[in-house]
């Protein structure tokens, strides 16, 4: 197995950190499904290691959305948090974003994290592998990044979440294309149109797709007419 030091010590600078990350992923991987598994540190690092900051547009995905002032927002796959304080931010003080994930562990470490930088609207949901729990009321957007591939049988999944979202509420899935061949080596990824048809069999209808994430697919979905 190739290590992550030797990584670094082959390859130049700006590719470091992507490389690293996705070994230290699959590591990860590895390990969760024997004895040992990676700290919640660990898998957040890897999660963000990426290099994402350098091409995922985070700002202008956010600023996309729509978001308002008040807005409940579901963060599905909230994982280490890459997202979950940028969305708290665009709803405010007055809003809620519930970070979901099936990783207690993951989960306890976000919490922390949110209590520590004073972000009241933050709330973890342990998540449930078909079924994300989101609490009643419902929200105004569920938005997934870098998840989409890992839940089974979505379109039953998402049948079912259509049910959490409020009236005039959207659903944002990012996925990464099916480029590269650490995506493929991984199935850490998801074709465009595989999501559209999956998500419009499971009800939606596809109202916007952007094109400026160089690695990732981007649309958003409303539940179709009844």
């Amino acid at each position: 197995m190739i290590s992550v030091s030797l990584v670094r010590t082959v390859l130049r600078p700006s590719e470091r950190s992507r490389v690293s990350g996705v070994l230290l992923a699959a590591a990860c991987a590895i390990t969760l499904s024997t004895v040992t598994a990676c700290t919640p540190e660990m898998r957040a690092r890897a999660y963000a290691g990426d290099g994402r900051a350098d091409w995922q547009e985070a700002d202008r995905v956010i600023a996309s959305l729509g978001l308002e002032r008040g807005d409940r927002v579901a963060d599905l796959g909230s994982g280490g948090g890459y997202f979950t304080f940028l969305l708290a931010d665009a709803v405010g003080p007055t809003g809620r974003v519930y970070a979901i994930d099936v990783a207690e562990d993951m989960n306890e470490r976000l919490a922390g994290i949110a209590a520590e930088r004073g972000y009241g609207q933050v709330e973890t949901v342990l998540a449930e592998p078909d079924d994300a729990r989101i609490p009643s009321g419902g929200v105004d957007l569920v938005f997934t990044s870098n998840t989409y591939h890992h839940i089974d049988d979505r379109e039953a999944y998402f049948r079912k979440l259509s049910e959490s979202l409020r009236e005039g509420g959207r659903l944002a899935v990012i996925d990464y294309k099916e480029e590269g061949f650490i995506q493929g080596l991984l199935g850490h990824s998801t074709d465009d149109s595989l999501i559209q048809t999956e998500l419009e069999s499971a009800g939606y209808e596809l109202v916007a797709q952007h094109d400026f994430i160089e690695k990732q697919h981007f649309l958003i979905f409303v539940p179709g007419p009844e």
